[in-house]
């Protein structure tokens, strides 16, 4: 019996701890195309990043591990193609890996922004262990940043720079930064915080070009102005890696098509992290989740079905983002909400924002503020009294009924 799992990231590593606490002692190979065994890529846009964690609080658990679980992690070993009929994994380069159950945990790729200049030395994106390194060795006090993105991953990015000294431009196309994922209160709250910082926030600006001869010096926008720059880090979104099963001839839509319990239309494949497109059955509607919890999750339920159990993936989803001293902890989305209620002040960078839905709580968002964020976890789906939400002095946790 031999287990296969294709990924280097959150949900191969997990998957592959999750096989042996099942009982799984068979064969257990891991794919990683990387020269790394499985890692985080959190800390990449945050204290890797600024030079607070080494590469060892990086990965997602010591080498030492894979060695005591008899987990072959084979790095650098890109799967170039799946023959289903032979149940066999094609190596780049040569080379086969049979399998009995196949995991696909193939994550996602940044997506590229196809301009002119996007080939010039100084445009970075942020994705990899590698990504963060070589943005890190640009990174120098008196540069000049711009990042062409203002989602979680930029301003991250820009809060590490402009704290090492650099001076930062953030480039947004939209009307506010963060405008697919939160409320306009909390855009402008995370503007403001910004720009106490000194990051400077361009916003419904477009980048049209990279400028520069031998090495970037400038993003050229839209409108013809040019923001000057040493360094660009692109965070634009990701794209699933969806390929190798696609090719296969499995179901692909925005994501590898899976089950509530993670198998494709092949009963030997299944998937799991960002690069599927899942079920929530507690949403009520299909998913392609860019989130850590739901890779380990996902992760979890795919091995205990691989080793013939029957366990349905049905998860809230929640996410979170460091920027400066600052921790927003979110749970659901706080779009299909219709009714907000907050909690705490936003002036003293501590408060919850609570979204609701016609009296049920969908959605929470939660800077510096743990225990809101922790019992909104298990206060999702139920009714909540809108009063008591706002009311600092009122335990959350006796809401739970």
């Amino acid at each position: 019996m031999a287990f296969v799992i294709v990924g280097g990231g959150h949900a191969a590593g997990q998957a592959a701890a999750s096989l042996r606490q099942e009982g799984y002692a068979g064969e257990l190979v891991i794919l990683a195309d990387e020269p790394h065994i499985p890692y985080q890529r959190p800390p990449l846009s945050k204290q890797y990043l600024a030079g607070e964690q080494g590469i060892d609080r990086v990965y997602l658990r010591a080498e030492k591990f894979y060695a005591d679980k008899d987990v072959d992690v084979r790095m650098t070993a890109r799967a170039a193609g799946i023959d289903r009929d032979a149940r066999t994994v094609v190596l780049e380069g040569g080379g086969r890996v049979a399998y009995d159950k196949l995991l696909l945990a193939t994550g996602a790729r940044p997506r590229i922004l196809d301009i002119p200049g996007a080939g010039l030395p100084g445009v970075h994106y942020l994705r990899t262990i590698a990504d963060s390194d070589a943005i890190k060795a640009d990174l120098a006090a008196g540069k000049r940043l711009a990042v062409v993105g203002g989602g979680y991953i930029g301003l991250e990015v820009a809060s590490v720079a402009v704290t090492a000294g650099l001076s930062v431009t953030v480039v947004e196309m939209e009307e506010r930064i963060l405008q697919r994922v939160t409320t306009p209160a909390m855009s402008a709250f995370y503007h403001a915080l910004h720009g106490d910082a000194g990051v400077t926030i361009r916003t419904a600006a477009r980048a049209e070009a990279f400028v520069g001869t031998d090495a970037v010096t400038g993003v050229r926008c839209a409108d013809g102005s040019e923001i000057p720059a040493d360094i660009v880090v692109v965070g634009v979104g990701i794209v699933p890696n969806v390929e190798l099963a696609a090719d296969a001839g499995l179901a692909c839509e925005d994501g590898i098509v899976v089950d509530e319990r993670c198998a494709t239309a092949d009963p030997d494949i299944l998937a799991a992290g960002d690069c599927t497109n899942h079920p929530n059955p507690l949403l009520d509607r299909r998913l392609r989740l860019e989130s850590v919890p739901n890779a380990m999750e996902q992760a979890r339920v795919a091995a205990a079905n691989m080793v013939g159990q029957d366990r349905v993936y049905a998860s809230v989803p929640w996410f979170w983002s460091d920027q400066y001293d600052l921790k927003l902890q979110m749970v659901g989305f706080s779009a299909d909400g219709d009714t907000t209620v907050t909690r705490g002040d936003p002036e003293a960078r501590r408060f919850a924002v609570f979204h609701l839905k016609d009296g049920t709580l969908v959605a929470a968002d939660a800077v510096n503020s743990p225990r809101e964020f922790m019992a909104c976890r298990q206060l999702v789906g139920k009714r909540v009294d809108a009063a008591q939400l706002a009311d600092p002095l009122v335990d959350l946790k006796t809401l739970l009924g």
